[in-house]
């Protein structure tokens, strides 16, 4: 094992403090391991929080900033925060108007925000609402859910209620809002290696010379199925493909996401892109916004995950919008 650390038990502390010194624009409660924009709680807006484990950067904490997340917790590398990180985080963002916890669908992340929520309606009384994030088409059932697991979507619908929530909308159009986007969207992904978590000291997983995996979690877990090495014309096929026979894409706009698992280079990502937007053009599908590059990662692994999510009017002004965190900024 390589790494640039020092303990493998000081690794997300120790990043914390570095996110301090690199960021003034957020505040770190080292303490309870969250991320708050510096303004937080804000006068008249719905509080939003996520987190998740560690080891999956920029998401979530850099997201955290004006038009996107109001605090992030941060778990240990991929464990989830405990109840009492997100206890704490739902009452340093609540203003009155409510808090609203966006929930990838993993086993322990959603049991967790759902007992912090449960605590802080009955000791506080904050309104808390929580939004599950389930996009991906790999799997039904993995090692870490039940049910489709929580992956790319979950950067858009950061982004999207983000600037709706700015706009200070109330907390009810905000789970609405929230609960479409994760219906108008699907991801899958893919790898050429594994990830090594630092406290393990070795790979998740093997991968031979000639070999990959299709729909792996983005905690290295096993995907739908290992085949051969292929070009990236034909990756973009099986990632693809999965994706457009689960949901009719057409014919609205869409926002497509090239997302890069930590290992892999821009060059092959945006050649990755070329072959995923060609598909795109051939299905009849117009492609509105993208992104390109590395937002919901897993560690080191090389590989690559595309999410499409169909947009219309609304969606395309809020993705538009002013953002300034880490992980998206622009219109500021």
């Amino acid at each position: 094992m390589k790494k640039l650390i020092n303990n493998p038990d000081d690794v997300v502390a120790e990043e914390l403090l570095g996110i301090e010194a690199a960021r003034p624009e957020v505040r770190v409660d080292h303490a309870n391991r969250i991320l708050y924009r510096r303004d937080a709680p804000v006068a008249g807006k719905v509080g939003l929080v996520s987190g998740g484990g560690s080891g999956h950067e920029p998401l979530h904490g850099g997201f955290v900033g004006q038009g996107m997340l109001d605090a992030a917790c941060a778990g240990h590398i991929f464990t989830s925060p405990t109840p009492d990180q997100v206890l704490e985080a739902t009452k340093g963002v609540d203003s009155g108007t409510g808090v609203l916890h966006i929930v990838k669908n993993y086993t322990g992340d959603v049991m967790n925000f759902e007992m912090a929520a449960e605590i802080a309606a009955a000791d506080t009384g904050i309104t808390v609402e929580t939004v599950v994030v389930n996009d991906d088409v790999a799997v039904e059932d993995s090692l870490f859910t039940a049910g489709r697991r929580g992956v790319g979507v979950t950067v858009m619908l950061e982004k999207l209620i983000g600037a709706a929530a700015e706009q200070r909308r109330p907390l009810a159009e905000l789970v609405s809002l929230a609960r479409s986007v994760n219906d108008a969207g699907r991801s899958m992904g893919m790898a050429l290696s594994s990830c090594t978590v630092p406290a393990a000291g070795k790979p998740t997983f093997e991968l031979g010379e000639d070999e990959m995996e299709l729909g792996i979690g983005i905690h290295g877990e096993p995907g739908r199925r290992r085949i051969p090495l292929a070009t990236a014309r034909e990756i973009a096929e099986h990632l693809m493909e999965p994706i457009l026979a689960d949901r009719d894409f057409t014919p609205a706009p869409v926002i497509v996401m090239l997302n890069g698992m930590g290992g892999t280079p821009l060059i092959e990502l945006y050649v990755m892109y070329g072959e995923v937007a060609k598909i795109m053009e051939r299905a009849g599908i117009t492609v509105a916004r993208n992104l390109v590059g590395n937002y919901i990662t897993s560690l080191e692994m090389a590989g690559c995950s595309v999410t499409v999510l169909q947009a219309d009017e609304e969606l395309i002004s809020l993705w538009d919008a002013p953002v300034n965190t880490a992980g998206l900024r622009w219109g500021i």
